[in-house]
C-alpha cells in the first residue's frame, strides 16, 4: 500500500529596499534557502539595485516608495508562493531559524502566521534592553490568510485570518549602522507617523509635543532598562524620543500647510 506524503511547501522571501548596500548582501545569503527571493527596490542610488539585478537567485522590481504599508502590499501581490517570509534588508536569518522556518511551513498543523522575536544589534554589539527586548513582528505567514492594514503608514500591522504563533529562534536585526543613519531613519518614521495622525484628523498639541518625547525616553531608558546598555542605551533612547518629537513637529507643519491651502482656495 502506497504511503501518501505531504508535498514540500514552497516559500517566497520578500524584502523592500532603499540604499542598503553593505547590509543587503548578508541578508540575501541568509535567505538563500527560499524558493523565491523577491526584492522591491525604491530606486536605490548606492548600487543596491545593480547588486540585486546581478544576483542569480534574486528577482528585483523597482517601485516608487509611498509608505511602508503600500510598498509591502505591493511586494505581497508580486510573490509567487503562498508561504511568505518578510525580512528587512538589515536582518539576518540564522541557520537555526532557517531550519525552524522550513520545518514549520511543512507541518500540516502550522498556524496561519508567526511572530518573530528579534535580537537588536548596535553596530556589531547586541542591545539587551532599551525597550527592544520584547519586540516581535509577524514575519512568516500564508499570503492567502493575511493583509497589511491600510490604517498604518509605518510599523505596518498584519491582519491575520486565523491563528498566530511564535517561533523559538530569533531574527538578528542590525538596526544601528551609525548615528546619522539611525537618526535619519527615526526622523522619517516620525514624519510618516505624523501623516498617519493627520489622516486620522488628530490635532497638534503643544503639551503632547513636550510630554510624549520625554515619556518615550524615560520609558526606554529607565523603565525598559536602557541604562543597562550603557552609552548605547542613551543613544537609542534619545533617538527614539527624537522620532516622537519629529512626529509632532511634522503634524504642526501639515496643519499649517492645510490651513494655508484652505485660505488660498476660498472664493
Amino acid at each position: 500500500m502506497a504511503v501518501l506524503s505531504t508535498p514540500k511547501q514552497k516559500i517566497s522571501a520578500l524584502i523592500i529596499t532603499y540604499n542598503e548596500i553593505g547590509y543587503i548582501e548578508r541578508c540575501i545569503d541568509s535567505i538563500a534557502f527560499a524558493d523565491e527571493i523577491l526584492v522591491v527596490d525604491s530606486y536605490s542610488t548606492d548600487g543596491t539595485h545593480e547588486y540585486l539585478q546581478n544576483h542569480p537567485k534574486v528577482r528585483v522590481i523597482q517601485n516608487p516608495f509611498e509608505n511602508f504599508t503600500a510598498q509591502k502590499n505591493f511586494a505581497l501581490r508580486k510573490a509567487s508562493n503562498d508561504w511568505i517570509l518578510f525580512v528587512d534588508a538589515d536582518e539576518v536569518v540564522s541557520e537555526k531559524l532557517q531550519g525552524e522556518i522550513v520545518a514549520t511551513i511543512n507541518n500540516p498543523n502550522a498556524c496561519e502566521a508567526y511572530w518573530f522575536y528579534r535580537n537588536f544589534m548596535f553596530q556589531n554589539q547586541r542591545l539587551h534592553f532599551s525597550g527592544w527586548q520584547t519586540d516581535k513582528n509577524h514575519r512568516l505567514f500564508r499570503k492567502s490568510k493575511v493583509k497589511f492594514t491600510d490604517k498604518k503608514l509605518v510599523h505596518e500591522t498584519l491582519e491575520v485570518d486565523g491563528k498566530s504563533c511564535i517561533l523559538k529562534e530569533r531574527l538578528t536585526h542590525y538596526c544601528y549602522k551609525n548615528y546619522e543613519d539611525y537618526k535619519g531613519k527615526m526622523l522619517r518614521y516620525g514624519q510618516l507617523k505624523a501623516k498617519e495622525s493627520f489622516y486620522k484628523e488628530k490635532q497638534f498639541n503643544y503639551a503632547l509635543m513636550i510630554l510624549k518625547p520625554f515619556w518615550k525616553f524615560f520609558n526606554h531608558y529607565i523603565i525598559r532598562l536602557g541604562f543597562l546598555d550603557g552609552k548605547k542605551g542613551i543613544i537609542i533612547s534619545y533617538l527614539n524620543a527624537l522620532s516622537v518629537l519629529e512626529r509632532y513637529r511634522e503634524l504642526k507643519r501639515l496643519e499649517k500647510k492645510n490651513e494655508l491651502t484652505y485660505y488660498l482656495v476660498m472664493p
